[in-house]
């Protein structure tokens, strides 16, 4: 049987590309078959909107927002983000930054400072954790990941640097977040047009950080948060997947197996209406 060819992705303007590389290799080789079909799936580093069009799926890693906003920008690459993650619709997972630039909207964030992607209908609060000094890391109960788990259910140990928070879900919206661009020091994504006729697809909370924001009461009231919101830290909206903290700084790579499961089973779905370009 002739093997599939998926070509996946990982934004290589900056931040920690390589490591989500690396955890991508070795998710690989632990990935158990999720069809029939014989799989070659190739790691791509993505710099240019060529090899962004190679691509069935997309990681953007951690990093610093406004750079790699920048560099995507001046390098001719930004729109070609946004149709892939918006009107294709292919699968995209960003950590930290990533998440921060797949949302429809950013606070903390000057007018004209940084550009969105978007796919995401959440509004991120950025380096809500504080400074680089104040990074920390925590367990974490991924439910998701449960036929990942090892059978003592080892929680995830989440690394958060500078980390941002989903501080709102939004309500679904096929145009701009009009209403979060009145708000002061924020930034929304621009509208792209849908084409699949998918229509609107609601956010689900994949991961909360229970009891941090409880400590933090003066950042709380700060950023008009409750403590329930002021705790999601990984979220999913359709084909796009965000987390604020770093899988790809650890050594486990539960949630990269489980984001390439997630990805071939979408492209199974796609493969009888849809001719990936060839590379």
């Amino acid at each position: 049987m002739t093997p599939v060819i998926l070509h996946i992705g990982v934004l290589a303007l900056q931040g920690a590309f390589f490591e989500h590389i690396k955890l991508l290799r070795q998710a690989v080789s632990q990935l158990r078959p999720v069809s029939e079909e014989s799989w070659n799936i190739v790691i791509l580093e993505v710099r240019t909107a060529n090899d962004l069009q190679c691509c069935e799926a997309l990681i953007i890693p951690g990093g610093e927002s406004t750079t790699v906003s920048l560099v995507a920008e001046r390098s001719n690459l930004l729109e070609p983000l946004r149709h892939f993650v918006k009107v294709l619709r292919k699968p995209t997972w960003g950590t930290c930054a990533g998440l921060i630039l797949l949302a429809e909207s950013a606070n903390r964030v000057k007018k004209g400072g940084q550009e969105l992607i978007g796919g995401l209908d959440v509004r991120v609060n950025r380096n809500y954790f504080g400074r680089q000094t104040e990074s920390f890391e925590a367990d974490l109960n991924l439910t998701f990941l449960a036929e990942e788990a090892s059978s003592d259910h080892e929680p995830f140990r989440g690394i958060f640097i500078r980390a941002p928070i989903v501080e709102k879900i939004l309500p679904p919206a096929s145009g701009e977040q009009k209403e979060e661009a009145v708000r002061d020091e924020t930034v929304i994504a621009p509208a792209k047009d849908i084409i699949h006729g998918q229509g609107s697809w609601p956010v689900e909370v994949m991961a909360t950080l229970p009891g941090r924001s409880k400590r933090l009461t003066e950042k709380l009231e700060t950023a008009g948060l409750d403590e329930e919101t002021g705790d999601i830290i990984a979220v999913r909206q359709r084909n796009v997947f965000g987390t604020s903290f770093h899988p790809e700084l650890t050594s486990d790579v539960r949630i990269h197996i489980w984001w390439l499961r997630e990805v071939l089973n979408t492209y199974l779905q796609r493969m009888s209406s849809d001719n990936p370009k060839e590379c």
